[in-house]
């Protein structure tokens, strides 16, 4: 039986245009691809558990506060469509390191902001810089592997980016416990600065000159054009921004009802919100055994079944104000664990439809995820902030993601191509 990832993971066929003459250690690949993709989790989640204490020190509304969150995700929505496409043209690491020094100087001015429009205008600047190392990332995935084995691949990616949320709120509780919230992002100055030590030297080019695009506004607009009049693909980052969607809900609110509503303090927030990121990334790793078996897309529509039964008992246990604490984070964990399934694959199918464009294709996927999201965090703010808010705002992104996976279906040829070809996911 294979066990490492050198053995897991087959390289695309010729089919992927864009590939490095010489492939690297898949292995390190994505230890380093799943780092640089972490950055945007660390730069949402780490100052979670500081959000009360913010609007109390800025004294403002705690929806007021949860406007920073939305200004991070705005940004990364926002920077992914401007370094998509510049990834295409000036390859992939320029644009990487340009956006990870940004990412360093609009923490910096986090660290001395002196009221919330400061604190939200940089946070904007920081999801911009931390959008340049998940776009790239997720390119090259897009350059060196196939659609199944691309899922898997994501899939072997969220096991190293599952450490970033299961981290993220533990390490902002402990600066909070010695310092102001300020210092967690000094902190974030220091670990994106070990980002863009490790993408200098561990992570080639992997776009060829021949690969590339020209650096032109109407190339640009025209490569965006062709991508999106594949029906098809838009559908697929819909389904993929809506699933995103209840995770985002979750981040936006989860403090406020764990700590303000259950009166959990910052450790024990953390740990529970580690938990459900535990869920997450266990589902990561289960879908790599479903792909052997199954498409990508038969798992996002089964997992979004099962995630939109979970949102309707969510639901009823909210209204009915029963449960407590367990029928609070039981239902989410599940919805979560549903997620895991559906976060790897739909972006995968999508990002195959356009392997000569990895870096526009990453971009759109990423620019609806995290738009959406910024959308749908202050929502649960405008609805109260409690578990209610929460799980309307959740179980309805779900329910119309699976709408619209009913709607794209099942390839005929899914069970042939994704499953038996090629490019296959782990062989047992």
């Amino acid at each position: 039986m294979a066990t490492s990832i050198d053995v897991d993971v087959t390289i695309a066929e010729s089919s992927t245009p864009a590939r490095a003459s010489r492939p690297p250690s898949r292995a390190r690949m994505i230890v380093v691809l799943g780092a640089l993709v972490a950055l945007g989790p660390l730069t949402i989640d780490m100052y979670l558990p500081a959000l009360p204490k913010i609007a109390d020190d800025l004294s403002v509304s705690s929806s007021v506060a949860q406007l920073t969150l939305t200004g991070t995700l705005a940004g990364l929505a926002l920077g992914q469509l401007i370094v998509g496409p510049l990834s295409d043209s000036l390859g992939r690491r320029r644009p990487l390191m340009a956006g990870i020094v940004l990412h360093m100087l609009a923490s910096l001015v986090c660290l001395f902001a002196p009221n919330i429009a400061v604190l939200g205008v940089a946070r904007g600047l920081q999801g911009v810089g931390a959008a340049a190392a998940m776009v790239v990332a997720i390119a090259v995935v897009g350059d060196l592997f196939a659609e199944s084995v691309a899922a898997t691949v994501l899939s072997r990616l969220m096991l190293v980016l599952g450490v970033a949320p299961v981290v993220a709120p533990s390490l902002g509780a402990a600066v909070l416990l010695k310092a102001s919230w300020h210092w967690v992002f000094a902190v974030l100055v220091v670990l994106a600065a070990g980002l863009l030590v490790l993408a200098a030297l561990a992570l080639p080019e992997t776009l060829p000159a021949s690969h590339r695009r020209p650096l032109k506004m109407r190339s640009i607009a025209a490569t965006y054009v062709e991508v999106l009049r594949d029906v098809r693909f838009d559908i697929l980052v819909l389904v993929g921004a809506l699933g995103m969607s209840g995770l985002f809900a979750y981040i936006a609110g989860a403090s406020f009802v764990l700590q303000g509503h259950y009166g959990l303090d910052q450790q024990a927030f953390a740990l529970v919100f580690g938990a459900g990121a535990v869920a997450l990334i266990g589902a990561t790793q289960v879908n790599v055994v479903l792909l052997r078996r199954f498409g990508p897309q038969t798992i996002v529509l089964w997992a979004l079944v099962a995630a939109s039964l979970a949102g309707v008992v969510f639901v009823g246990l909210s209204f009915a104000h029963i449960g407590g604490l367990p029928g609070f984070v039981v239902p989410v964990w599940a919805i979560l664990a549903a997620m895991g399934l559906v976060i790897p694959n739909a972006p995968a199918v999508a990002l195959a439809r356009h392997p000569d464009a990895a870096g526009t294709a990453a971009a759109l996927l990423g620019a609806a995820q995290f738009g959406l999201g910024a959308v749908v965090a202050p929502l649960v703010g405008v609805l109260g902030n409690d578990e209610v808010a929460l799980a309307l705002v959740m179980t309805t992104g779900i329910v119309i993601a699976l709408l619209a996976s009913l709607a794209v279906g099942v390839s005929a040829a899914e069970t042939e191509d994704d499953v038996t070809g090629d490019a296959v996911a782990e062989p047992a």
